[in-house]
């Protein structure tokens, strides 16, 4: 690996850090309430006493940031798992499906994969309705289709591999030396995707909050934060931008790190 992409690996890692333990314990970094309103400091720009400034309400808008990790994160590593199950469950067994049923299957992924992740996501929240839950649901829905993609196309080239067929040479049962054979290798090919799907689903869950079909106020979320923030971004520039960074360097990190695990998956170490 060359200096330059350890570099981004470290930056990428301790970014990553402090956003897991501003999700995970962010009275830990937090300053202030993230909630409580002061309408006398409202839109104060950065101090000392307010790191980011101050919001229309007078909130802490770094402290807001700090609490709206765990909302945006948490949404995105749960619509990431989810979409990664599914994709494993049913891009495995498209894979060794009769072939009508696996085409069937593959003309209602390349429809989904036709259009973009963000607008099927939008379609489903605008269907299912606001809020945190059907974000992760939406945004889950929109990822399936690439998982399941993968998880076939995987599973087809492992059935056919040189020690599932000893394996049933040997005797061991078609289900037993697909669950012990196949499986693993499909979780590995689909655990690298979704080191990368992590930065998208956060995108995508704070794209939906942006425009309110996620969390509601006062609950503090980088997307509803942005969302709050544009309309005073002459004024108060801050209150939009440090959300924004936020959501710009967590995804960054997030593609560097996954970029790095599939080139080392795949063999590339430059």
């Amino acid at each position: 690996m060359s200096r330059a992409r350890r570099v981004a690996l470290a930056a990428a890692v301790v970014m990553l850090a402090t956003v897991a333990v501003a999700a995970l314990a962010p009275h830990l970094l937090a300053t202030h309430d993230p909630v409580l309103t002061d309408v006398r400091s409202a839109l104060l720009p950065p101090s000392t006493d307010h790191w980011f400034g101050t919001d229309q309400s007078g909130r802490d808008v770094y402290s807001r940031v700090v609490y709206g990790a765990a909302a945006s994160v948490s949404i995105a590593l749960l619509a990431t798992g989810l979409a990664f199950v599914v994709g494993v469950v049913a891009g495995s067994l498209s894979g060794i499906a009769p072939r009508a049923v696996d085409g069937v299957a593959m003309r209602v992924t390349d429809v989904l994969l036709a259009f973009p992740e963000f607008l099927v996501a939008l379609v489903v929240v605008a269907v299912l309705g606001p809020g945190s839950a059907n974000v992760a649901v939406a945004v889950t829905i929109a990822a399936v289709p690439v998982y399941v993609r993968q998880a076939r196309s995987r599973t087809r080239t492992l059935v056919g591999a040189e020690h599932v067929e000893a394996a049933r040479i040997l005797g061991v049962p078609a289900p037993l030396a697909f669950t012990r054979h196949v499986v693993p290798g499909v979780v590995g090919s689909l655990s690298v995707l979704a080191t990368i799907g992590i930065g998208s689903s956060i995108l995508a869950a704070a794209g939906l909050s942006f425009l309110g079909l996620g969390p509601t106020e006062p609950t503090p979320e980088w997307g509803l934060m942005l969302a709050g923030g544009r309309n005073v971004i002459g004024q108060a520039w801050w209150v939009a931008v440090f959300p924004g960074a936020a959501i710009t360097l967590t995804v960054l990190a997030a593609s560097v790190v996954g970029r790095i695990v599939r080139a080392r998956a795949e063999g590339r170490t430059s």
